[in-house]
């Protein structure tokens, strides 16, 4: 499914505060990797969205008929 670059954005927003709050991160990260990225959570929520692993869906609303 494609997503709008709205949709990216709170995506990777809202699992960026999950791995700042203690969430455990879905992705392996070496201690290289991790101190290029600076241990940005967004960073590691965008390397996250990038290989599809976030368990978050998005729900659309259906167009209705007249």
């Amino acid at each position: 499914m494609k997503v709008t670059k709205y949709e990216k954005a709170r995506i990777i927003g809202a699992r960026a505060l999950q791995i700042a709050m203690g969430a455990p991160v879905f992705i392996k990260l070496d201690k290289k990797t991790l101190e290029d990225v600076r241990y940005s959570s967004v960073e590691i929520a965008k390397r996250e969205f990038e290989n599809n692993l976030l368990p978050i869906s998005i729900k659309r609303p259906l167009p209705t008929k007249a």
